[in-house]
């Protein structure tokens, strides 16, 4: 048992060190996000300290994952990431990246025979841009309401109120990035014209 252990502590270090360089951060970056030294974040990396839950805990909190993927059974490494749905309501949120600040990407699905009656549009800092993968999705932005389709492409400041809904009764799937306030895509939508 004894073994076991030591094989799962000593896995840590280079899992913490793979997913800083995977999110692009710095040893300083973590601690400052952290509270943890410079100097305790590179001997837990290194294998040099032995990692415990005071450390483990703010480290799962900065890089985004739960604290079982840090401490996983190395017999059970699996090299697919698990993407877990959040469910809001009608609202099914898959997220596609972990990489904390930045541009964050997600898959929505909206279910099937969900329309509100009334759209309640809602702003919040950032920039998004979505793309309808199947179905009908009903965007109100500001004063306009508009309907896209598969294949379309929306991008808009999420200053501006703004709503999803159905447009029929069936599901919509649609991919959403979200980046912070000023960060652009190069790709606009243009409504179409009956």
């Amino acid at each position: 048992m004894a073994d076991e252990t030591d094989t799962v502590l000593k896995a840590i270090g280079p899992r913490l060190r793979e997913l800083r360089r995977r999110t692009g951060a710095t040893l300083t970056a973590v601690s400052a996000a952290t509270g943890i030294p410079v100097s305790t974040l590179s001997r837990l990396e290194s294998g040099q300290r032995k990692p415990g839950l005071e450390l483990l805990l703010p480290l799962a909190r900065t890089y985004r994952v739960p604290l079982d993927e840090l401490v996983q059974d190395p017999t059970t490494e699996d090299p697919r990431i698990r993407l877990r749905p959040i469910r809001r309501g009608p609202m099914t949120i898959i997220p596609l990246t972990r990489k904390p600040g930045g541009l964050q990407a997600y898959k929505q699905i909206l279910n099937a025979g969900i329309q509100a009656s009334e759209p309640d549009p809602r702003s919040h800092e950032g920039y998004h841009w979505l793309y309808v993968l199947n179905g009908r999705l009903r965007l109100v932005l500001g004063d306009q309401d508009i309907v896209l389709s598969a294949g379309e492409v929306a991008e808009f400041d999420t200053r501006l109120p703004h709503w999803y809904g159905n447009v029929d009764d069936r599901p919509v799937e649609y991919l959403s990035i979200l980046g912070p306030q000023g960060e652009r895509f190069h790709i606009r939508a243009r409504s179409r014209t009956a």
